[in-house]
């Protein structure tokens, strides 16, 4: 056998070895990824939009984020999104910062409570207050936007007393608090406006009737319990104290625990009403020489 048909012989062993390889290569071991990559052309090819139908989809979405946002800033309450513990005491602190200088609150975290739709942070709140300050926390609490609701309130009446006299009449009070929130940004609102948080004021129920403590004269007003009617003018009165100090009062003017009601000039006397801890009492002075002339 020549040379030359040797090596047309093992050319075409080659070419017949390349063949064989190249196609298991590309039918066995590079079918499966040629197929997928196809399939993926496919899919991207099928969900393939412009920029301006994706400029219009994304409007689409904002206008409709912008409407279920305001559906939620108009709902009287919101649960929030990923609330701390502090975030409470942040909130009791600025509600009563213009407190008077008799009430106070003690806050107290007990615990967590987990559920499938949202979590609830527990807190103790005790001390004392005046009554209007104590309805304006409970009712800052119940009305706030941020979902908060309050339970177990346990309330007494407490009296203190200055060292000058002055009675305060207080409220004793004990009670928990439950602030919701979500791990679920879904009904998050972000800029929310808080709501109307400072209650109408209410009559204090647990102010006393029928009072011990008498508020001492701090005004240096008229003391008509142990005063003297001196002269009676045109639409006044002259009248001194047990000290000697005078006043000129018309009809109207305050007295210590009351007022000048009535100034009868028929009777050369005045007439007084008195509030002496919750008991009302009118109270008359003459003039001097009337008083004389009657013994």
């Amino acid at each position: 056998m020549s040379s030359k048909i040797k090596n047309t012989i093992i050319i075409l062993i080659i070419f017949i070895a390349i063949v064989v390889g190249g196609g298991f290569f590309h039918f066995f071991l590079q079918k499966g990824k040629i197929n997928d990559r196809q399939k993926k052309i496919r899919d991207l090819k099928l969900y393939q939009l412009d920029t301006d139908a994706l400029n219009q989809q994304l409007d689409l979405l904002k206008r409709r984020v912008a409407e279920l946002d305001s559906i939620l800033v108009n709902r009287k309450y919101n649960i929030p999104y990923h609330l701390t513990q502090a975030s409470f005491f942040d909130f009791v602190n600025h509600v009563s910062f213009n407190f008077s200088q008799n009430s106070y609150v003690n806050i107290e975290f007990t615990e967590t409570e987990t559920s499938t739709d949202y979590n609830i942070y527990h807190y103790n709140l005790n001390g004392i207050a005046e009554f209007n300050d104590f309805i304006k926390l409970i009712y800052a609490i119940e009305e706030s936007k941020q979902l908060k609701k309050i339970s177990d309130i346990d309330l007494s009446n407490n009296v203190k007393v200055e060292l000058d006299g002055t009675p305060h009449y207080l409220v004793t009070y004990k009670f928990k608090a439950k602030v919701y929130y979500s791990n679920d940004n879904r009904f998050f609102v972000k800029n929310f406006k808080e709501n109307q948080i400072i209650p109408n004021p209410i009559y204090d129920f647990f102010y006393p009737l029928i009072r011990n403590e008498i508020p001492p004269n701090k005004d240096k007003l008229l003391d008509v319990q142990s005063a003297h009617l001196l002269a009676l003018i045109p639409d006044g009165a002259f009248l001194s104290d047990a000290s000697g100090n005078t006043y000129l009062l018309w009809e109207g003017d305050q007295v210590y625990l009351g007022y000048l009601t009535n100034i009868n000039y028929q009777n050369n006397e005045v007439n007084f009403v008195l509030n002496k801890g919750g008991v009302i009492e009118n109270y008359n002075l003459k003039l001097e020489k009337e008083k004389k002339q009657s013994k």
